[in-house]
């Protein structure tokens, strides 16, 4: 089963796992973006839709299993890995766990839109980060240099399976920047086809599909008005 795709970008050599996750094995650097913990409390603090309350147990459990099987020395979470400022507020058991999983090695929180930084918590706290080659932050920046690694979209594709059409949770890679799949439980998602990942993503681009394998495909866009079907003259639509 192939665990992971790996490819080149600004001279590292990296893996877009299976997981979701990102590992840059040069420097035993494991990147996670979007894990958006506390999502179900708070929406039913601010009166929503009520959700099981399991997601952070989850997506911990998850962030814990790549961490075991990699144990990096450097870990970057992309930004939005709280739901809110107030969703920082963990219960104990669960706070207990993120800090085990923090012991022993750096530990880099990027500010996101949805916190501007989990500054209560242990680790570093920064805008951006830059490792090397490569500059880590929250949302991609529209011609920026090669080398960036961001999240914010949850970026998803849509394939057909056996006949079924699929939606997962995707890498977006090109010759400048890779784009995370969200790796919070509860997160949603947006299409490949959007207009504002098209316009991001170069005409090179391969979206890496996660879930129990990892798939390798051209990204999926919009059609093109040029690729549309024309009606013939005096065909009703």
């Amino acid at each position: 089963m192939k665990t992971g795709f790996e490819f080149g970008l600004a001279g590292a050599r990296l893996m877009a796992r299976a997981a979701g996750t990102l590992w840059w094995a040069e420097p035993g650097l494991l990147c996670v973006s979007d894990l958006h913990l506390g999502k179900s409390e708070r929406i039913a603090r601010r009166g929503g839709t009520l959700l099981p309350p399991y997601e952070t147990v989850d997506t911990l459990a998850r962030l814990d299993a790549e961490i075991a099987a990699l144990d990096p020395a450097v870990v970057i979470c992309l930004g939005d890995s709280f739901d809110d400022l107030l969703s920082t507020e963990l219960p104990e058991a669960e706070a207990l766990w993120l800090a085990r999983l923090m012991a022993g090695r750096r530990w880099i929180w990027i500010a996101g839109n949805h916190d501007p930084g989990p500054v209560g918590l242990g680790g570093a706290h920064l805008a951006e980060c830059h490792e090397g080659p490569l500059t880590f932050r929250h949302i991609a920046v529209p011609g920026a240099g090669a080398g960036e690694v961001s999240g914010h979209y949850h970026p998803k594709a849509r394939i057909t399976a056996q006949g079924q059409l699929l939606s997962r949770p995707c890498f977006l890679i090109d010759r400048a920047r890779a784009i995370l799949p969200a790796f919070g439980t509860y997160t949603g998602g947006l299409a490949t086809t959007d207009p504002a990942l098209g316009a991001l993503m170069g005409p090179e681009a391969v979206a890496v599909l996660t879930g129990r394998r990892a798939i390798c495909l051209p990204m999926p866009r919009a059609a093109s008005p040029a690729s549309a079907p024309r009606r013939r003259p005096g065909s009703r639509g």
